[in-house]
């Protein structure tokens, strides 16, 4: 092995790492796809992950500045080829590899760079943001899934787009409490924390409702090598749904919502037989 094969590894490992730490429902479904897939995803959620550390928890410090300096980074990292930041390392040759559109990279920043400053949004801006920070997470994927298909990359686009969309709505109305009190924002539009009303819920719940079918006959048509762990993660995340459409609109803003590991047990079964029996 070269140096720069074992540089190569040990950033891989970072990133692995990081997801690891991060979040374990991810990671479980990352486990699912084909071992080719697994390590790109390490490096797109590593991205993904870094900064939105910057603007959702480190309080202490120069949000702006940091995230300011992460973009640049960032940017060095694609054009240059090379990063002594083991998570921009990764995320360049995996944004190489795969032909990743520079677009989405700017869309996201721009969503985070909203999040140091954004408190309510309206209908415009809020797609704005679900855009940049968790449709273009979706495409960014798409990519490494289809792996050059162009064509393939256009016909699943939509569906990939309402995939990051309905994941990124749950997490908002799950984390609804956190993020007002926490962070004092309100990512609904024309929604207000203090008279979040049952009608509103509805509302959310029921364009959550049509993301989610979107992304489903989406998930069918995904490469064999992709399917199983995605439709596992659209699984756990719908199961996270059903539960939040259950609560009264009280109940999510004074707790948040969660899937025992029991629970995720018994989703990673069903649809593993379900996808078996070729039922997604």
């Amino acid at each position: 092995m070269s140096s720069f094969q074992l540089y190569n590894s040990v950033t891989a490992e970072a990133s692995k790492q990081t997801t690891l730490k991060y979040s374990s429902s991810f990671s479980l479904a990352i486990k699912l796809l084909h071992a080719d897939l697994r390590q790109p995803i390490y490096d797109v959620y590593g991205l993904v992950r870094f900064a939105d550390e910057i603007v959702d928890t480190f309080h202490h410090y120069d949000k702006a500045t940091l995230l300011a300096e992460f973009k640049k980074d960032t940017y060095t990292a694609i054009t240059q080829g090379i990063s002594l930041n083991p998570i921009l390392h990764r995320f360049q040759l995996t944004y190489h590899k795969y032909n990743i559109d520079m677009e989405l990279v700017d869309a996201f920043f721009k969503s985070m760079e909203m999040d140091l400053s954004k408190q309510e949004y309206d209908a415009q801006t809020y797609q704005t943001y679900i855009y940049g920070s968790a449709e273009v997470v979706g495409l960014m994927c798409l990519h490494i899934f289809c792996d050059g298909d162009k064509g393939l990359y256009e016909q699943l686009k939509p569906s990939a787009q309402s995939l990051g969309a309905a994941f990124q709505k749950v997490n908002f109305l799950r984390d609804i409490k956190a993020d007002f009190e926490g962070l004092e924002r309100m990512y609904f539009p024309n929604c207000d924390f203090k008279n979040f009303k049952q009608a509103d819920k509805e509302i959310i719940e029921a364009d959550i409702q049509a993301d989610f079918s979107a992304a489903l006959e989406g998930i069918k048509l995904l490469p064999i090598k992709a399917r199983f762990g995605v439709y596992v993660a659209f699984k756990y995340y719908y199961s996270l749904f059903k539960k939040i459409k259950k609560a009264e609109h009280h109940s999510i803003l004074n707790m948040r919502i969660r899937i025992p590991d029991y629970k995720k047990l018994l989703i990673l079964a069903n649809a593993s037989i379900r996808s078996q029996l070729n039922l997604l």
